[in-house]
């Protein structure tokens, strides 16, 4: 057992493991972004890539990660935690390492020197068609490794607040390890650019890889279920473990039950958390990828440039600073002060958070007038889909007992890589297509691939509204599973 000293001063150790969890988040967000911020200006010349080649490998992550993720979770759910969580960050660490030899690789296969050769073959030959191809499936075996390490951390982030939070708190603790998310995405363009413009683009994928053998460190040190930590004393333990003397007895009947991987799959609960993913995580993973090739494609800024930087910073800090503010403070105003049920408090801040993303529809008229306009409104967009899914995620915890957590976190991270990877590859078609249409491609009076990217706004606009619909149309008020015998 933890702590046993009686006072009535509770520890706050809970907060400390909520500070790693942001920690690993934000370092998993950092690997995820190297590519997307060295892609079109560094990376792209030299293996002569187009949207498509680049739509394609990102589509291929979306697409692993979700067949993995049907299965992370249940691996977590039955290592634990503690060897679940090290498992996770080994193997994405070294995939983001991996990254770097894929240069080196392709100039061997083809028998060229370096990178200088590379970039001097012929733009539409057959070399350099070989080119873009070798290293276009290089970098998709390097997004896999990347893919299977990183579907572990929400499926295990997610259980461990669980385990360390009461449900009125956790909204508040996913909101602030979530905007790990946020908060990668915000340092990674004022460093990652400037690293490869430095020092090469395959210094930007070692460095950043390493930081994840860092936290495995503190992680080992640091880290033991609340019952078993020496940092829990007795009064923080009796405030984690509340909501297991408060449950009624239908609550307390599923605390000991472990779910099938397939028996999951019966229930509405599960159902009602797959629509909030399959029609959301798509615009998140649209604007992490393609942001950046945004502000280049549309504006001119290279993510090397100072005006790139600071067009991502914006967008990145009005996600960081709305989505803790909104996402963890207002459903827990609706728990606390109006007396509503977490399930119930959740979904009345999910509403309101599902029109936050409606502001992207203003991003490319507005850009017409300067490009800040489209970052403040990508930004209002993405601190939609954070504050959306640190409540969404908590939805599992609130109908679910702890054992299946990070099974049916897992299966929604499933759902959300495969429209992920719809969007992404759609996306990179998308826009080779409409920019050789040109003028012939029109909508809502934008031609070319600026009419390409107003229609992935507007699916942006609209799809969260549409999730909330489902989730309320599936499962209305609370109730928690309850397996059949």
């Amino acid at each position: 057992m933890g702590n046993s000293k009686s006072s009535n001063n509770k520890s706050s150790w809970r907060w400390a493991i909520c500070s790693l969890l942001f920690l690993a988040t934000t370092v998993n967000y950092l690997d995820r972004q190297v590519l997307s911020l060295t892609w079109k200006d560094f990376i792209a010349p030299e293996f002569h890539w187009s949207d498509s080649n680049y739509g394609a490998i990102a589509a291929t992550f979306s697409l692993f990660y979700a067949f993995v993720s049907l299965f992370t979770g249940k691996f977590i759910d039955w290592v634990g935690t503690k060897r679940g969580y090290l498992i996770a960050i080994f193997v994405w660490s070294i995939g983001a390492c991996m990254h770097a030899g894929c240069g080196l690789l392709t100039m061997h296969i083809h028998g060229l020197g370096s990178a200088e050769a590379l970039r001097a073959v012929e733009a539409g030959s057959a070399l350099a068609l070989a080119i873009s191809t070798t290293s276009m499936w290089l970098f998709m075996v390097c997004r896999m490794v990347l893919a299977i390490g990183e579907s572990g951390n929400f499926p295990s982030a997610i259980k461990v607040t669980t385990e360390y939070f009461p449900k009125k708190d956790r909204a508040l603790a996913t909101s602030i390890f979530n905007s790990g998310s946020s908060v990668g995405a915000l340092v990674a363009p004022v460093s990652v650019p400037f690293l490869a413009r430095a020092y090469g683009w395959e210094s930007a994928f070692i460095i950043i890889g390493a930081l994840g053998f860092l936290w495995i460190g503190f992680w080992i040190l640091m880290y033991e279920k609340p019952e078993m930590s020496k940092h829990v004393n007795a009064a923080e333990l009796e405030y984690i473990n509340q909501d297991d003397t408060e449950n009624s007895s239908a609550d307390n009947d599923v605390a000991g039950q472990h779910l099938s991987l397939l028996s999951c799959f019966c229930f509405r609960q599960t159902w009602a958390y797959i629509c909030g993913k399959f029609f959301t995580d798509g615009v998140w993973w649209f604007l992490l990828f393609w942001a950046p090739a945004y502000f280049s494609d549309q504006y001119g800024y290279r993510s090397d440039s100072a005006m790139g930087a600071m067009l991502i910073f914006l967008v990145y800090l009005i996600v960081t600073i709305v989505s803790i503010l909104a996402g963890g403070l207002l459903p827990k105003y609706f728990m606390e002060q109006r007396g509503m049920e977490p399930y119930s408090g959740r979904l009345r801040a999910m509403l309101m958070f599902a029109f936050l993303p409606v502001f992207a529809l203003l991003a490319q008229p507005m850009g017409l007038y300067s490009a800040w306009w489209p970052a403040i409104f990508i930004g209002l967009a993405g601190a939609g889909h954070q504050s959306w899914s640190a409540n969404l995620y908590n939805t599992v915890g609130d109908m679910f007992p702890k054992s299946a957590v990070a099974t049916i976190t897992g299966i929604g991270t499933m759902t959300g890589g495969i429209v992920s990877f719809i969007v992404n590859w759609g996306a990179g078609i998308l826009f080779d297509y409409s920019s050789a249409k040109g003028a012939a491609f029109q909508f809502l009076g934008f031609e070319g691939k600026e009419a390409g990217y107003m229609i992935v706004f507007c699916y942006c606009a609209v799809a969260y509204l549409f999730a909330w619909l489902c989730m309320k149309a599936l499962v209305p008020t609370y109730k928690p599973v309850i397996a059949k015998s």
